[in-house]
Parts: C-alpha cells; structure tokens; sequence
C-alpha cells in the first residue's frame, strides 16, 4: 500500500494520541481516523494534530464512529484501563477483556488487519482473534517488539554501541514471563558471549532492567506511551508496506508452534498480510523450557477469562 493507507485508533488517551502522533510523523497514513469512548476527547485530539498538520507528511485527521474507522486498511486498538503503579500487565486482565470481547464481534469480516496495543496485549490479542473470527496473521499484537527495543537500547549502552548495531530479542509474554534470548544474541556477527568483555553474570541483571523497565517508568510518570507510539507507527508502516520484516509480535499461535492455542511473542514476518509466517528462532534448553512457561501462564489467563 502506499502512503495514502487510512488507519483507525480506538482510544485516544496516552498510548492512542502517542501512536497518532508517531504514525504521522511516519508518513504511512493519509488520513487518520480517531475514536475514544469519550467522543469530546477524539474530537479534541484530531483538532490538536490537524493544527500541526505543516510539520508531518500530508495527511488528514478525522473523529469517526466505529463503523467508520472498519473502512481503513488498519485499526489500532488502544482502548482499556491503563496499568497502574505495582501493578502487572495480567492484573489488567478481566476489565480490558470484557471491552475488547465486546468490541471485536463488530470487526466481523474486517478486511484489514488489526494491531492490539491494550495490555495484557497477549491475552487481548488472542481474546479479539477468537471474538472477531478474523485469520491470526491479521489479528497483530505488538507484543515484546517493545521489549525487544529496550533490550537492544540496554545492551547498546552497556556496549556502548548504537543499538541498531545489537541484534537480540526478548519472546514469550509482555510481561512477566518474558524470555531473553542470550543464546543467540549478536553483535556485529560476533556472538554476544563471545563479545571482548561480556560476563554471564550481566544478563540476570539486564534481563531484569527490561522486564520491569515498564512499572518504573508507571512509578514515576503514571503511564508508558512514547516508545509503543514509535513501535506500533513503525509497526503499521512494514506491515502496510508489505515490507516483509522479521519483528517479535504477538499473534495466536498455529498448531504447528507446539505451544498450544496461545497468543504470544515469536519473530514473525509482517508484512501486507499481517503476521503471516512465525518463525521459530534457536533457543538452549532452558529458553525453551522458559518459553514453554510462558506460554503456559498466558494459556491459565486466556481460560481465566474464558476465552479458551
């Protein structure tokens, strides 16, 4: 698609008006189409962009009702109760699912592709995919292309390297259970334990600095948006592109995953089907081990809310 692409946001609050402003800037949109539960809030956020409107590539920027925004060629759902301070993404849980089982049925043969930013963005992913009967690969979540971005952005600093340099991914859970994978970290083409300098001792720590790299920044600012912003705009522009990327996303699992009916975090290529293909990275033992945990955590959360 080209830079003309429509995209719709559900929800308009921190995270929303963060993904509107950094898919502008993007230039994948030409138009902009914003809802919120609180019509006054989409209406005032579109009249605030729309008078920036000199500063991003050319696009328009609308308020629409729901019905409207199942016109573009992508909707981000960013719609729920935000986290709060010591609280975890899966204590969200049971309000944010009971919005989005509600919201998915009008996406009832929706041709494009959805992204779920909403945490717990896993669970939520697959509770949509199953409510809306929508295919998997268009029911996206951004999943741990967030952690990813922040375990690359740590390592880069402790390497003191820019982190597009660093190539290494966190899998699994937004979350709690997430699994860093050490094994196959690299630098350069250099394995990262083989990096001059590099301790095992470091990643128990780092690993750390990224799962609760989230609940810090809850703690002092009451909410995270700037970064998802960036991810999902940057997520929108390869999969509206169909650039064919390899990015860590969620979506529900195929049977062939050997990880049951779950939606979780693996690279997957995106693209302008969505995320079309999972790919099943190298892992050691215990990355496997810890994957299976993790997806056995989101499977008890998903049954939870009776979404299985």
């Amino acid at each position: 698609m080209t830079a003309a692409a429509c995209v719709g946001i559900i929800g308009t609050g921190w995270v929303g008006s963060s993904v509107a402003i950094s898919t502008l800037h993007s230039g994948v949109a030409g138009e902009l189409l914003l809802h919120d539960a609180r019509a006054s809030s989409a209406e005032a956020e579109a009249m605030d962009l729309s008078h920036g409107s000199s500063f991003y590539p050319a696009a328009k920027v609308h308020s629409a009702a729901i019905e409207d925004t199942l016109r573009a060629d992508a909707v981000v759902i960013a719609a729920g109760r935000a986290g709060k301070a010591g609280q975890s993404r899966l204590e969200l849980l049971r309000d944010n699912a009971a919005l989005i089982r509600e919201l998915a049925p009008r996406f009832a043969g929706y041709r494009g592709i959805v992204v779920l930013v909403t945490n717990p963005v896993d669970v939520l992913t697959h509770v949509f995919q199953r409510a809306s009967g929508l295919p998997p690969e268009r029911v996206v979540g951004t999943g741990t292309l967030l952690d990813t971005a922040r375990l690359r952005q740590i390592l880069g600093r402790e390497l003191g390297l820019d982190a597009r340099s660093v190539h290494a991914q966190v899998v699994g859970e937004h979350g709690d259970s997430e699994v860093v994978l050490w094994s196959s970290a690299t630098v350069g083409g250099i394995a990262l334990r083989d990096w001059p300098g590099w301790q095992g001792s470091q990643e128990a720590v780092l690993a750390e600095e990224v799962r609760t790299a989230a609940y810090e920044i809850i703690k002092r600012k009451g909410a995270t948006n700037h970064a998802i912003g960036l991810v999902t705009a940057a997520l929108l522009r390869w999969m509206l592109r169909g650039e064919s990327r390899v990015v860590t996303v969620s979506r529900v699992q195929p049977a062939t995953s050997g990880l049951g009916d779950v939606a979780l975090s693996l690279p997957c290529i995106v693209g302008a089907g969505g995320a079309v293909s999972v790919l099943t990275p190298a892992m050691d033992a215990d990355e496997q081990a810890r994957l299976r945990r993790s997806a056995e955590i989101l499977r008890k959360a998903i049954v939870e809310v009776g979404a299985i």
